[in-house]
């Protein structure tokens, strides 16, 4: 009984003894492999101007200070192409870093508008790239567009044309997206003739009481409008939409990548008659959305918001010019923008019309209808205008000059390093400012 109580406790100090030899023998192991905390290489760029702005004739450099595990790099080169923005060189020039220190010659501007850097550098077989665009006198660059004399008689017409339909909503509770403080439902609009919807997601507070409306129309292409219960978190009633008919987001992917097809190539369609371009109906649809929220009983009377960054930042603006019932808009990085840049050799704002091919005949004349900066004129509400200077989808200067012609109160939130995308603290900065615009 002794002898195999005493085998016992031998085996187990063994297989004590065993398991401590494999934990110490794999600390080296997981020290050798253990997760970086930060990148090998780091960079930063920065431009002799801290704010990246210039005046016209001023000459700008960026300078490039980069460390691998926090060493100096020298030698290696970086190559770059500076040039007026969206109008890049094709040809590479190259610097080396001394130091850590590589400083690109970007040149300067006699008109205002952006020069732009695009850079790369390799270090052990990996590839750094980045893009730059600096700004001169940007407060003076005026759009090219031209504002037709019967651009308001256009859109009363198709305004009154498109309330001719009964919205005639489906409001569809949603309480498997529904949360102990929001209240989320699926909502079809007819906003048009024809049988022109809208789909999208409303959200409500749980709590009675009347609270201010938010529209948020959506970037663009046509894929699922992304669901949200923050706004209504932040107290308010909020929609997000699709533009495009029948596309229900709560379809199974499959029947949705059907239902999408009525967007193919819908930036262009129509695009030869101002009566015919695909964007009419949406611009009054957006403008329905605004109305259909304001029925809501729920609606406090007073705020009405619209909110919304690329395609959306576009249709920010334009659904505020359009319908009077907007108290205040924060549009992110608009697209739609000074639309006949290109065809004046400057960059023009996305889908970049005339960057790459003749258009339509009779392109260049409807597009005068559909350009943000002649909705932007018109602007009556306070708006929180933002957008980044490396944007290389919505081009700054188109974005720049958009704002440029709005008369109404307005606040810039510039982010030079952002390209087509925004931080969380620019959100909360556009959160602020709406909640100040609350009657």
């Amino acid at each position: 009984m002794l002898h195999r109580a005493s085998l016992a406790l031998g085996r187990a100090a063994g297989g004590l003894a065993l398991a401590l030899l494999l934990l110490l023998a794999s600390i080296p192991a997981q020290a050798q492999f253990s997760k970086p905390r930060r990148q090998y290489v780091e960079y930063l760029v920065t431009a002799n101007h801290a704010d990246r702005n210039y005046a016209t004739g001023e000459e700008a450099t960026i300078t490039i200070e980069a460390y691998k595990g926090g060493q100096a790099l020298n030698g290696v080169k970086v190559y770059f192409r500076a040039g007026d923005e969206m109008f890049l060189p094709a040809k590479d020039d190259s610097v080396a870093f001394v130091n850590g220190k590589a400083v690109i010659p970007v040149g300067t501007r006699s008109e205002p508008g952006f020069r732009a850097c695009s850079l790369r550098f390799t270090v052990y077989g990996k590839q750094y790239k980045d893009l730059v665009k600096l700004a001169f006198s940007p407060e003076r660059i005026k759009p090219l567009t031209t504002n037709p004399k019967d651009f308001d008689r256009f859109w009363q017409k198709a305004l009154k044309e498109a309330a001719g339909t009964d919205l005639n909503p489906e409001i569809t509770p949603l309480p498997n997206r529904s949360t102990e403080s929001v209240e989320a439902f699926l909502v079809k609009l007819n906003v048009g003739p024809g049988g022109r919807n809208m789909y999208g997601y409303l959200t409500k507070p749980r709590a009675k009481g009347k609270y201010p409306v938010l529209f948020c129309p959506p970037g663009a292409g046509a894929k699922k409008i992304d669901f949200s219960t923050y706004y209504s978190e932040q107290g308010y009633i909020y929609l997000n939409i699709c533009i495009h008919s029948g596309c229900n987001p709560e379809l199974s992917d499959d029947l949705y990548a059907s239902a999408r097809r009525v967007a193919d190539k819908y930036e262009r369609r129509g695009i030869e008659d101002k009566d015919s371009f695909y964007y009419r109906s949406v611009y009054a649809g957006c403008s329905r959305c605004i109305d259909f929220l304001c029925s809501l009983p729920e609606w406090d009377g007073k705020n009405v918001g619209v909110t919304g960054g690329s395609q959306g930042g576009a249709l920010t603006i334009v659904t505020a010019a359009l319908n009077p019932k907007v108290t205040f808009c924060s549009p992110f990085y608009p697209a739609l923008c000074d639309l006949t840049g290109f065809k004046h050799g400057r960059a023009g704002g996305w889908p970049k019309y005339f960057q790459k091919r003749d258009e339509a005949d009779g392109a260049a004349e409807t597009l005068q209808y559909y350009d943000v900066v002649n909705f932007a004129r018109r602007l009556r509400c306070p708006v929180f205008f933002s957008f980044g200077y490396n944007d290389d989808t919505c081009s700054p200067t188109s974005t720049y000059g958009t704002f440029n012609v709005i008369t109404a109160p307005k606040k810039l939130a510039v982010t030079p390093t952002s390209g087509h995308w925004r931080f969380p603290e620019t959100n909360d900065e556009a959160m602020e400012w709406m909640k100040g615009h609350w009657r």
